[in-house]
């Protein structure tokens, strides 16, 4: 009876509401960039997809897994691209991809000032790979495509805009990762080490954090940053660098700037914090000073600037080009060796 009861009260209101207005018909100009839209974001997913694996991994000792993340395949004799949170002392490493493959895998090298580790399927196999592009060539408001294993569910897809470049990020060892992306295309636990890709297909960030309770704000290590930590783990199984004891972040020099101080090229890097007695402080930099060049050559991005401090200039006398107050300075400085964390 009270099932009756309840089925006619709905059927009452139903009858009772007022008919419903269709929503007007989108506009042919409108419905095609949405086509267009919704056709770019489908050929990121179709390229790029198949090269996004789910990681699993355990650690010595411990029967039970000790976490999941994702990672992008990079090379296709199976060299996968994640991050150093994920894999990071694993004694074991599983893949799983796209179509239901498993497949074990060793870590060749992990880097915690990045974030950024790179492990290799054992078995000699031939998967898809991505591509890593120029995450220099990045700007606000462009559109990327995050792909992941969120929360265990796998092959997710989110969608946003660049918000922001330059960022510094701690990592979880206590250093600043420097030249990040700020994204709002929406990540979760489990995102970690997957890519960011843009529009073009190409790789541009790999996914490592978000800021719990916030809304929209979430990060990726740039492209260019990753290409050189691959580089250095492929060939040294870690990154050996130069340490001068800065933060820093990309600076757009604007054109009254490049004039006054007759400079070709259009950004540098700013610098955030100097470590007190480091290399830097000793040889007179400070917080504000934007670095043009090391030894001559242009350094336009945090990623230059990174690149450029490598193994080979501990110890050696670098020549540093900064502009201060639109004074050009030139200033030498050694920088140390950044010591290896995990």
């Amino acid at each position: 009876m009270l099932d009756s009861s309840f089925d006619f009260v709905l059927n009452e209101n139903t009858q009772e509401t007022a008919p419903s207005v269709a929503a007007p018909p989108v506009p042919p100009d409108d419905e095609a960039l949405l086509d267009a839209y919704s056709q770019a974001i489908i050929d990121v997913v179709d390229g790029v997809g198949p090269a996004v694996v789910k990681i699993d991994v355990w650690h010595a000792g411990k029967p039970v897994r000790a976490g999941s993340g994702s990672g992008v395949i990079v090379a296709p004799d199976g060299l996968v691209l994640t991050n150093s949170h994920v894999v990071g002392g694993a004694s074991r490493v599983e893949l799983m991809t796209t179509e239901g493959r498993a497949l074990t895998a060793r870590v060749v090298g992990d880097d915690p000032d990045t974030d950024l580790a790179l492990v290799r399927v054992d078995a000699p196999v031939t998967l898809p790979a991505a591509r890593l592009g120029d995450s220099k060539r990045l700007r606000r408001g462009q559109l990327v495509v995050a792909i992941g294993n969120p929360l265990g569910f796998e092959s997710t897809v989110t969608v946003g805009v660049v918000s922001a470049l330059g960022r510094s990020l701690r990592s979880s060892n206590g250093r600043l990762i420097d030249d990040v992306i700020q994204t709002d295309a929406a990540l979760n636990p489990g995102n970690s080490g997957g890519p960011l890709v843009s529009s073009r297909g190409e790789v541009i960030g790999v996914n490592t954090a978000i800021i719990q309770g916030a809304q929209g704000i979430c990060f990726a290590v740039a492209s260019n940053t990753a290409q050189f930590v691959l580089g250095e783990l492929v060939r040294h199984g870690r990154v050996r660098r130069a340490y001068i004891g800065i933060s820093a972040q990309q600076f757009t020099l604007s054109r009254r700037r490049q004039l006054a101080a007759a400079l070709a090229q259009e950004s540098a890097v700013m610098i955030a914090t100097v470590e007190a007695g480091s290399p830097a402080d000793r040889a007179g930099l400070v917080a504000g000073d934007i670095i043009l060049a090391l030894d001559g050559t242009a350094v336009t991005g945090a990623d230059d600037l990174i690149r450029l401090l490598a193994g080979e200039r501990i110890g050696r006398k670098v020549e540093v080009e900064t502009l201060r107050g639109g004074e050009l300075r030139r200033l030498s400085l050694v920088p140390g060796e950044r010591a290896h964390r995990g």
